[in-house]
């Protein structure tokens, strides 16, 4: 496994040779080198080291957990904002976001080396079980080290489930590797195990980080309650993905996920951000430029002007090229029931008319043409929205719905690597929901379960509340193999979670590789749309459900007929690279 590599630090060492010098003098350590025996001193020495996984942790790439924005000009196509082209929710409109649109089609093949978020980031767990093996040598106490040991093994915890959702068994290393290591051909750790070892560092974290820094809030390192959201993830990863996928410990694994999200819920510091303004709170937040204060904000990477700084306002303008039929119709309507059985649903004739009686988060993720102004969108007022693919002027869409959530106009026109858009990587809307769903896998869901979750999200825009007596039974969703309950809970994290990066991972761990091979579309097309949308470009297919004609943003291209193999497509392949160093790595299943 090549891509363990050595940390490349220079020991500059000076040999003295002097005749009849004594020992003592020949052991001491040198005052110009840094070591193990003069670095791991006080709790800062700790400290520092630690900053290190943060900085390692910046290359979303190489190391794609705290997903944010790549900054210079590679968050052309590094964003937490770009995976959910790899599913059913966004559409991806130019050639540098190929990676997502070839998992979405489910056309990729076994890669020659690492692809993007890939089989990588050795180096990380390298710099992490260096740390875990030196802590001990600091003088200082063991609650102090502890602290340090659980931020290193939160991070392990971590990077591993990533690859265990992308790959299954992966590599177990918990020590300091040498190119001689006998670890380095072995096969691959079972699954099993892997997550055993996970959940161990996720308690130890969970056991030893502290509620707070003393920093007042710092923005940007971990602590007890991120660790907290981080388990409630990973464990309904676990979890969902046993019960759909195959498993012995189902109920374990959302306990788990359902006790720490609740501790969270019940215990920790943040609350929903709500100001009463249910038409825009819901992106408010997603659109400010400082997260400092925000009570819903867990964790985010901040930016810092002429420092470190993205352009991915402007690449998202213009490289995503829309939202897709399939999201916009999981909206509910302002009965709290779904289009196929509301009866206030207005239909799709037009734009405007998708938007009535609709759930106010539609209209704050997607633009209404009246709202062009309130946004600013397109940075000017000589044109009208939606434009579509070959339209003169303004910004384009090939499906004709423009995402707004995270609009923001002075970003979007800024020069060239000079925005500092954030990233939100945890949020407390995530623990609701992960809470909501555990609870309602395992069977125990309350009333007032839903209460504390799904309802105060809704409650946020204004919403009805879900009710267990009362659970709508979409004939959209039928052929799903689980409840309308969990449907229900299941859209409520589509809506919420938007763009937000979770999509693909979901329908991975319920085992809907269906919903993969349904084509994507965009707003009706008829006579009415092409005399109003003139000089529009667009290709077209027919629904098979309800018969009438859509765009087709894919029509024509190597994306247009999406597939997926039940066989092989829920793991991703070993590159080739890795395998032909290591053969006792194997295959996945199918490929």
């Amino acid at each position: 496994m090549k891509n363990i590599n050595k940390i490349n630090v220079l020991w500059l060492a000076t040999i003295i040779i002097f005749v009849g010098c004594n020992d003592d003098f020949l052991e001491r350590v040198p005052l110009d080198n840094v070591s193990d025996a003069t670095f791991w001193n006080t709790e800062s020495d700790l400290q520092v080291y630690n900053n290190n996984f943060y900085d390692l942790a910046r290359n979303d790439d190489n190391v794609p957990i705290m997903m944010a924005h790549d900054d210079g000009f590679d968050s052309n196509n590094i964003s937490i904002w770009y995976l959910d082209e790899a599913s059913d929710n966004i559409v991806a409109q130019h050639n540098r976001h190929d990676r997502y649109r070839t998992l979405r089609a489910g056309i990729h093949t076994v890669p020659d080396n690492a692809q993007l978020y890939g089989y990588k980031g050795w180096n990380f767990i390298r710099s992490l079980n260096i740390g875990l093996q030196n802590y001990d040598l600091a003088n200082v106490s063991e609650e102090i080290k502890d602290i340090y040991r659980g931020e290193a093994r939160l991070f392990r915890a971590w990077f591993y489930a990533d690859k265990v959702s992308k790959f299954g068994d992966i590599t177990w290393i918990d020590t300091e590797l040498s190119t001689e290591s006998e670890e380095l051909f072995s096969a691959r750790t079972p699954r099993n195990e892997v997550m055993a070892n996970v959940l161990e560092d996720l308690n130890f974290a969970v056991q030893n980080l502290p509620e707070s820094w003393g920093d007042g809030g710092n923005y940007g390192r971990l602590n007890r309650w991120a660790a907290l959201l981080l388990k409630s993830r990973i464990c309904l990863y676990e979890g969902t993905w046993q019960k759909y996928h195959g498993g012995s410990n189902v109920e374990m694994w959302l306990t788990e996920a359902s006790e720490a999200a609740k501790e969270l819920i019940d215990n920790g510091p943040y609350s929903l951000y709500t100001t009463g303004d249910i038409e825009h709170d819901y992106n408010a937040f997603h659109r400010q430029l400082d997260l400092d204060g925000n009570p819903e904000v867990i964790l985010w990477r901040k930016y810092d002007p002429g420092q470190f700084t993205n352009h991915v306002m402007s690449y998202w303008r213009g490289y995503n090229g829309g939202a897709t039929k399939s999201m916009v119709e999981d909206y509910l309507c302002t009965d709290g029931l779904p289009i196929s059985l509301s009866g206030l649903y207005a239909g799709d004739e037009s734009i405007e008319t998708v938007f009535e009686n609709r759930d106010p988060r539609l209209r704050q993720t997607i633009l209404h043409p009246d709202d062009r102004e309130y946004y600013n969108f397109g940075n000017s007022a000589d044109f009208e929205y939606p434009r579509l693919t070959g339209m003169v002027g303004g910004e384009k869409s090939s499906t004709g719905y423009h995402i707004i959530k995270v609009y923001e106009v002075e970003a979007a026109y800024r020069s060239y690597n000079t925005s500092w858009t954030p990233a939100i990587t945890l949020r407390l809307a995530e623990a609701l929901l992960n809470y909501a769903e555990a609870v309602a896998e395992l069977g125990t869901i309350i009333q007032s379960d839903l209460d504390i979750t799904i309802n105060a999200l809704r409650d946020r825009v204004g919403m009805p509340h879900l009710e267990l007596t009362n659970i709508p039974d979409d004939p959209r969703y039928a052929g799903s193999g689980v409840s309308p309950l969990i449907n229900e809970i299941r859209r409520e994290r589509r809506v919420e979670l938007f763009m937000e990066g979770f999509r693909y991972n979901d329908l991975i761990r319920w085992k809907r590789g269906d919903l993969f091979r349904q084509k994507d579309l965009g707003i009706l097309w008829d006579a009415a749309a092409e005399a109003r949308y003139e000089g529009a470009t667009v290709k077209t297919a027919v629904d098979p459900d309800s018969g009438k004609t859509y765009i087709d943003p894919y029509g024509d291209s190597a994306w247009e007929t999406p597939q997926f193999d039940e066989n092989k497509h829920y793991l991703w392949p070993i590159p080739l690279s890795e395998i032909s160093q290591n053969p006792n790595l194997g295959q996945n299943p199918g490929w």
